[in-house]
């Protein structure tokens, strides 16, 4: 505190009166900090809070002594509390308007009765005490002020293991507090200055200019390459598109290191950063931030390049002789160049200086330690082996795989740094994410350099593993006020044997070493590495007994800490056979607690907070279908049905999150209809959380399998709010999820009504350009069932939607692909549509798609073709204008896919109508392939082979070939068939093999006749095909050269039923 107010804190000048702080938005920051921390101190650090000050802190108060109750003697100008010292003064007096506390318990009561003024009260005591700590702890303390090295918390420590004095022990304890304090308004003030330094066009580009020099082939070069993405140069300095310097950004650079992949680099004025990198189709460049904001290139390039951050070190020399260049030669070089030199070579300097020191340390340990070093890297091999094949397993739902591709060690490093953000919120995916994917750390096997912090950590740890419980409880202070989300102080407590001791501290009766222990792995188990180790070291198992804790607070941070660690296979299997699933279910009835007292201990916290980190658990836990299933035994859905109903956001987000990852199993959709919980789902797509917005349109995303439910989320008024979330385009997550409910919702014709109305379609095709995949796979799903109605295809076709849907037909993702060929095929069935996908190369695009080497994509282009083929204007020319086109067609009839030869017969029918093009499929070979087919039991197969065979018979000589290849007899058993469109379809190709006698006979022998009638009898629609069928049938209609005899009455003279 007292180095804080010195250094960060902003005074007047000096001059007439005494100074005082400035009205800024840091001062005003500080000072709400410490009146947290003063407030907090009564429950938190309760005997510290009773700790008597050795001189009181005096200043002037605006408080009027009636604000003053219980616990104090009040008069009309003075107030003195009940409470005192030894000595029997009061630890408050006040004397308008002068006021003496001597306590953190009286300052904190104080703050509580100022309420809104206590801002005001807080700065005035400040400005009047200057020197705070001294007047709290004595003089001996005020070097608190000023230590500002991490060494001076070992002190403490060391003071404390030493000293057997209680009130000393109590100051030390205090001193530490303020060092805390201190050091976290530090951090706070570092944080606000940090946002106002920019970068500018100059800097960058001497940067980049200075890389180059230092880039090469060579194994001494930094890098291999590092040019910029445009050669084009504003008159500003700034090479990035002006729609992009708005944003602030500068320049782009794509940067070669020598042990990682290309990496596409964004400068800006806020800093430097990784972006999406270039497009493989078109070259563009994904904008999108992928990873945390560094200060400038070399910083970055530090983090992600070993060999980049050694040879830039090994590069001092030459910067200094560069260095003098410049000073040799002022005039021909910029100052401001020369200045970003020196600073290079300051920075290098200090690093080469830094590395030396890590280098001797490093060196004594790998001589000491050398041969269980190599043990430990043998078992951490292995041991990165079978994590990575449970991730896999996990990922692919429990099934192992071909493995994939093994990652580069820098791309790797690229996609470790990005994991920490994105697993900060639980991925919303029904698997683990790429992230707990990358090899082990080489950190100590690399020469990078380690930070002093590192090595704090390290000194911390022993005190965890030898000292008493003051001391473990204040390392764990200490070691919690690093930056724990920092990889290098996470690896720092797992080298050197911290989680063991972390771990152990859970199986003790003491709860401040439990909670300390708790909140340092809940921070540092976002990790991928970490988690896995924790249950390697048998953490969950301690964390699970937590949960039937007393404490509230304890629980609290168990199940945080288990969200955490319970993001794979080993993990997910471990809290389910430790009986975990149970346990984090009863966290969700917090009603069986509320009649416990309402008076508030320490450790206790709210019931809602229970119920959600226990929701938050269960989030991570629901990834796994065997946990699905114990939830749900376990009594969970009701549970959180009830949960559903509160109004705090942050408890419905992780309620929300389990109900949409368990939906994707069918028992659990119908126990969420049973229980009414998609009326508290559309309620709260009306929030104003984004991120809860997000999860409900994702659950309902799931739900919406089911016909029921997506009645029931019309009938609820839940397409209103998802066609109004479509218009804010910003939040890419949540336009994803809502389109993709609206997606699901679609597929009933009613609410693709309801969604016309609400103007959803308009917003749909404004979505089919400059987004990301997973929304343009959902908006176009989305489209495709809405232009099933011919409404919906007009206005798609207006709003200009044809053009973009084509456009996305030479895209390579494979869901994209499936979508917009469904949504193209159903806007080619209006002719004006048609005619624009024709003029657009459209139709060959969609044949293109038939060399996929997805079948599902193969199928879903094929279905699109039939719409085409019919409505085009001359659909036989256009047809034969693909090169090879039809030989492509013929040959899909080899696929095992059964989807892919429904779909391929029928666009076989559709382009038989034209008799050259069925001429060439027959020379192709059609007839065998197709007949080869005809034992198939799939109606959907069955219905457009025999549409196929039918329009097949019209040319040449392919009735008596289907009749060679035996494709008659089986034709015969469709006609038992319960699908009434298989036997409108059956009876139509009998009717044309029936041309021939030899199938005739063939009919004849197989009960054609009889099947014949039967259907006549069942399904009128098709009495003309059956009849004639059950008329040339009959045996003694043929002579002895198998022909019709003569005075058969003509085909044209039979009336019958129509077909």
């Amino acid at each position: 505190m007292g180095a804080a107010l010195t250094r960060s804190a902003q005074w007047t000048a000096a001059g007439h009166g005494a100074r005082a702080l400035e009205t800024t938005p840091l001062n005003e920051a500080i000072l709400k900090e410490i009146i947290v921390f003063v407030e907090s101190s009564i429950y938190k650090h309760p005997q510290e809070a009773n700790y008597v000050f050795v001189e009181p802190l005096e200043w002037k108060t605006n408080l009027d002594p009636s604000a003053f109750g219980s616990g104090y003697v009040v008069s009309e100008t003075t107030v003195k509390s009940e409470e005192a010292d030894k000595n029997g003064q009061p630890l408050l007096f006040l004397s308008v308007p002068q006021i003496k506390i001597r306590s953190f318990g009286q300052l904190s009561r104080v703050l509580y009765i100022a309420k809104n003024t206590k801002l005001k009260e807080a700065q005035a005591c400040i400005e009047a005490n200057r020197n705070p700590i001294a007047k709290i702890l004595g003089l001996d303390y005020n070097m608190i002020n000023e230590i500002n090295e991490d060494s001076s918390v070992l002190t403490i420590l060391d003071k404390i293991t030493k000293d057997d004095d209680p009130e000393s022990e109590i100051k030390m304890k205090i001193a530490l507090l303020l060092k805390q304090l201190d050091l976290h308004l530090l951090n706070r003030s570092l944080k606000n200055i940090s946002l106002e330094i920019r970068l500018n066009p100059g800097t960058v580009k001497n940067d980049i200019e200075l890389l180059k020099r230092f880039s090469g082939k060579g194994e001494q070069t930094a890098l291999e390459s590092i040019e910029y993405t445009s050669d084009y140069e504003f008159s500003n300095g700034c090479r990035a598109p002006p729609w992009r310097q708005i944003q602030g950004e500068i320049c782009y650079v794509l940067v070669k290191p020598h042990d990682a992949e290309t990496l596409c680099i964004t400068c800006s004025k806020e800093g430097v950063f990784l972006n999406g990198g270039k497009t493989d189709d078109e070259g563009e460049i994904n904008y999108e931030r992928k990873g945390e904001i560094y200060k400038d290139l070399v910083t970055l390039l530090r983090e992600k390049s070993a060999i980049f951050s050694e040879n830039m070190s090994q590069q001092e020399v030459r910067f200094n002789e560069e260095q003098q260049k410049e000073k040799d030669q002022p005039n021909e070089a910029p100052e401001e160049e020369a200045a970003t030199l020196h600073k290079a070579s300051t920075a290098f300097r200090r690093s080469a200086l830094e590395k030396k020191q890590v280098s001797l340390g490093r060196s004594q340990m790998t001589k000491r330690l050398e041969p269980s070093l190599n043990w430990k890297t043998t078992v951490d091999a292995r041991e990165n082996k079978s994590s990575l094949r449970d991730t896999q397993e996990e990922k692919h739902g429990g099934r192992l795989e071909k493995s994939r591709p093994s990652t580069s060690p820098g791309r790797a490093q690229l996609i470790r740094k990005s994991a920490e953000k994105i697993e900060e919120i639980i991925s919303e995916s029904s698997s683990e994410s790429e992230e707990d994917e990358e090899p082990p750390d080489h950190l100590q096997e690399s020469n990078a350099d380690l930070p002093s912090e590192y090595w704090q950590i390290q000194k911390l740890v022993k005190y965890l593993k030898g000292g008493n419980q003051t001391a473990t409880a204040i390392a764990l202070c200490s070691m919690k006020d690093f930056n724990l989300a920092q990889e290098t102080c996470q690896l720092a407590i797992r080298d050197v044997g911290g989680l063991e001791v972390l771990i152990n501290l859970l199986e003790t009766d003491e709860v401040k070493c439990q909670i300390g222990s708790l909140k340092i792995l809940k921070e540092i188990s976002h990790n991928p590495q970490i988690r896995r180790h924790i249950v390697d070291l048998g953490g969950l198992p301690a964390m699970l007994n937590i949960l039937d804790s007393p404490h509230k607070s304890l629980k609290c941070l168990a199940a945080e800490t288990i969200a955490n660690v319970a993001k794979f296979k080993r993990a997910w299997r471990a809290v389910r056979r430790h009986g975990g699933i149970t346990k984090l279910v009863a966290l969700l009835d917090w009603r069986q607690h509320s009649t416990e007292a309402a008076r508030r201990s320490l450790y206790e916290a709210r019931d809602g907070e229970v119920a959600r980190c226990g929701a938050l658990a269960l989030w991570s836990c629901s990834k796994s279908y065997a946990n699905k299933e114990a939830i749900r035994r376990a009594g969970g859905i009701p549970l959180l049905a009830r949960l559903l109903k509160t109004s705090q956001e942050s408890t419905l987000i992780p309620v929300v999150g389990t109900l949409q990852e368990c939906a994707s199993q069918e028992n659990y959709r119908a126990a969420i209809k049973a229980e009414g919980i998609i009326e508290n789902l559309v309620k709260n797509l009306s929030s104003g959380n984004e991120h809860l917005q997000e999860c409900c349109a994702m659950a309902i995303c799931q739900c919406a399998e089911d016909e029921e439910t997506r009645d029931l989320v019309r009938l609820r008024g839940g397409l209103k709010p998802l066609a109004s979330l479509l218009s804010n385009t910003d939040n890419k997550q949540r336009l994803a999820a809502v389109t993709g409910a609206i997606w699901k919702c679609s597929i009933s014709k009613e609410n693709v009504t309801k969604l016309r109305e609400y103007k959803a379609i308009e917003a749909l095709v404004g979505l089919l350009t400059d987004q990301p995949e997973e929304v343009l796979v959902n908006a176009v799903g989305a489209l495709g069932e809405c232009c099933r109605e011919p409404e919906g295809r007009v206005t798609v076709r207006k709003r200009g939607g044809v053009q973009p849907l084509v456009d996305l037909l030479v895209s390579t993702n494979r869901a994209l692909l499936v979508n917009v060929t469904k949504a193209v095929g159903a806007c080619a069935v209006e002719p004006e549509s048609m005619m624009i996908i024709d003029h657009l190369d459209g139709v060959r695009l969609l044949w293109s798609l038939l060399k996929n080497p997805h079948p599902d994509v193969k199928a879903s282009a094929a279905w699109a073709l039939c719409p085409c083929i019919q409505n085009a204007k001359d659909a036989g020319e256009m047809v034969r204008s693909f090169v090879g086109g039809l030989e492509l067609v013929v040959n899909l009839l080899k696929s095992d896919n059964k989807e892919v030869l429904a779909s391929v017969c029928a666009a076989i029918t559709n382009i038989a109508k034209d008799q050259e093009n069925l001429a060439v499929l027959t020379d192709h070979g059609v007839v065998p392939l197709l007949s080869k087919l005809a034992n198939t039991t799939d109606d959907k197969l069955r219905r457009h082979l025999a549409e196929a065979i039918s329009r097949c018979c019209t040319w040449g000589r392919n009735r008596v070939a289907f009749g060679k290849h035996r494709a008659v007899a089986p034709l015969v058993q469709y006609l038992k068939s319960n699908d009434t469109s298989v036997h409108r379809a059956t009876a139509q190709a009998l009717y044309q093999l029936s041309e021939d006698a030899d199938n005739c006979i063939t009919m004849h022998e197989n009960g054609a006749v009889k099947a014949c009638s039967k259907t006549a009898a069942a399904n009128p629609g098709v009495t003309r095909g059956t009849a004639i069928v059950r008329w040339r049938g009959r045996p003694w209609l043929y002579s002895e050269e198998g022909r019709f005899p003569r005075g058969s009455p003509p085909v044209s003279t039979l009336h019958f039923g129509r077909h």
